[in-house]
C-alpha cells in the first residue's frame, strides 16, 4: 500500500509547528527542507520523509492538539519569534508544547487571545474572520458623545478603507463596548484617532462565543462545550464563505 501524501503546509500545521499561512511564508523563503531538498510550494510528504524547518526536525505526530484561552497582560506581544521579542507570548505562557497564538492583540492592549497547536484551525478563524464578532471595552480621554457611538457605529476612513458598521454602546462617560467583525490593523485606536479621541484602555473580552473569564495572567483549556460551538460557527462561516465567492460556469473561462 502506497504512503499517504500531504501537502507540506498541512504537514507543518498538523505536526503544530505553525499555520498554513505562515508554513507557506517558510517554504517560500527556502526555509523548509524534504529529506535534505529544498521544495517548491505545493510539494507534498510521506510519513517517512524528513522534514526540517531552519535545521529542526519536525515529526507530525498527530498527537490530540491544544486549545487555550489566555488573558494577556499589557506589554506582552503576540510573536512566536523569541528571538525577536524579548516580552513575546510564548516565554510568557511557557507552556509545555509548541503552541502559536490565533490573531493578534496589540501590545498595549490586554485580555482573550486564543492559543493552540492545530495549525487548520487558525486558518479556519483566520479565513473567516471578516464574520466572526470579537467584543472590546474601550476607555478613552474624551467624554463620549452620541455623536461619536453614532459615527463609530457607521464606519470610519482609515488605512484606505472605511470599517464595516459595527455596534458601539457608551457604558460611561470614558468608557464604551464594540464589537466587530473584522481585524484591521490597530483598528480601534486609529477608528477613535480619526475622531480626536486617544484610547487609554483596550480590553478584549469576546472572541466568537468564548468570553474573558480568568484574572490577567492566567490561561485555560477551551472546554468541550465551547470547542463544539466554536467548529459549529467555524463550520457555518465556511459555507457563507463558500456561497458568497461567484459561480464560473465551466464552460467559460475566468479573465486573469
Amino acid at each position: 500500500m502506497e504512503e499517504k501524501l500531504t501537502r507540506l503546509n498541512k504537514y507543518l500545521s498538523e505536526a503544530g509547528y505553525c499555520s498554513r499561512r505562515a508554513a507557506d511564508k517558510l517554504i517560500e523563503e527556502g526555509r523548509v527542507t524534504i529529506n535534505g531538498l529544498i521544495p517548491e510550494m505545493g510539494t507534498k510528504v510521506k510519513a517517512s520523509d524528513e522534514v526540517h524547518v531552519d535545521g529542526k526536525h519536525i515529526a507530525n505526530t498527530k498527537t490530540e492538539f491544544v486549545y487555550l484561552a489566555l488573558n494577556k497582560p499589557i506589554g506582552i506581544v503576540c510573536t512566536t519569534d523569541t528571538r525577536v521579542e524579548k516580552d513575546n507570548i510564548i516565554d510568557f505562557i511557557k507552556y509545555p508544547k509548541r503552541i502559536f497564538p490565533i490573531g493578534r492583540l496589540d501590545k498595549p492592549s490586554e485580555g482573550l487571545i486564543l492559543l493552540t497547536d492545530d495549525g487548520d484551525i487558525v486558518n479556519k478563524i483566520l479565513r473567516a474572520s471578516n464574520n466572526h464578532e470579537k467584543e472590546y471595552i474601550v476607555t478613552v480621554d474624551t467624554p463620549i458623545s452620541q455623536t461619536f457611538i453614532e459615527r463609530m457605529s457607521n464606519g470610519i476612513p482609515i488605512l484606505d478603507t472605511v470599517t464595516r458598521k459595527c455596534e458601539v454602546k457608551r457604558l460611561s462617560s470614558y468608557e464604551f463596548k464594540i464589537i466587530l467583525t473584522q481585524g484591521l490593523n490597530r483598528q480601534i485606536r486609529r477608528m477613535c484617532e480619526y475622531l480626536n479621541y486617544e484610547v487609554t484602555a483596550l480590553k478584549r473580552v469576546r472572541i466568537m462565543n468564548i468570553k474573558l473569564d480568568i484574572p490577567v495572567g492566567e490561561y485555560r483549556e477551551l472546554t468541550k462545550e465551547e470547542f463544539k460551538t466554536l467548529n459549529e460557527l467555524l463550520s457555518h462561516s465556511d459555507k457563507i464563505h463558500n456561497a458568497s465567492r461567484p459561480h464560473i460556469s465551466k464552460n467559460r473561462r475566468s479573465k486573469s
